[in-house]
């Protein structure tokens, strides 16, 4: 079975559907540059884009993220989840070739067919930087390491691990290191079909 990229997968999804740049930039409200950068130059954008970009698609999330699809359940053992990386954001400009790393989603479910929650390990790196996101869904975080700064909204929040936070998506929000270290976190996105 052939992997495919990010770029690829939905350039691939495009060419299947007959959908052109412009018309998937007007029916998800991303960008027709920002389609041809995730396409062409391999850009991994935030979520927010790209629960757009799957629903201008008519697809779900997980279609743009899946190498392949499972029927029954799926089990991901303890330790497994870096081989399962689907996608890193928040590099600082320049940062890629210092060996910072952003924030890496780590996919828990990624071969799971027909699902509508994505659950994601996320290693926040200190330095991460994004800007706040606003997507359709629900979104539950439980920190598993450190600290985590919350912005929703107008509101500021701080996580300890062990504590946890479930809200609309719909609000801008982002979330980041609150004290200048790594972060792990356990994220579930859900959006709806």
């Amino acid at each position: 079975m052939a992997t495919y990229t990010l770029g690829e997968r939905i350039a691939e999804l495009r060419k299947t559907y007959s959908i052109s740049r412009e018309v998937l930039s007007e029916r998800s409200g991303v960008s027709s540059d920002l389609i041809a950068k995730i396409e062409d130059a391999g850009l991994i954008p935030d979520l927010a884009p790209l629960i757009k970009i799957s629903r201008g698609l008519g697809v779900r999330l997980g279609t743009l993220l899946d190498d392949h699809e499972q029927l029954g359940p799926v089990i991901c053992r303890a330790g497994n989840t870096i081989d399962t990386t689907r996608f890193k954001t928040g590099i600082p400009e320049g940062a890629a070739a210092s060996g910072h790393h952003g924030m890496s989603f780590n996919a828990l479910a990624a071969d799971k067919t027909g699902r509508h929650m994505e659950p994601f390990i996320v290693t926040i790196q200190a330095d991460a930087k994004q800007d706040k996101s606003a997507h359709e869904g629900e979104e539950f975080i439980f920190v598993m390491e450190g600290t985590l700064a919350l912005e929703y909204g107008n509101s500021k929040e701080t996580l300890k691990t062990g504590d946890s936070v479930y809200y609309d998506s719909i609000v801008p929000h982002k979330v980041f290191s609150a004290d200048n270290n790594t972060v792990k976190i356990l994220a579930v996105v859900y959006t709806p079909v």
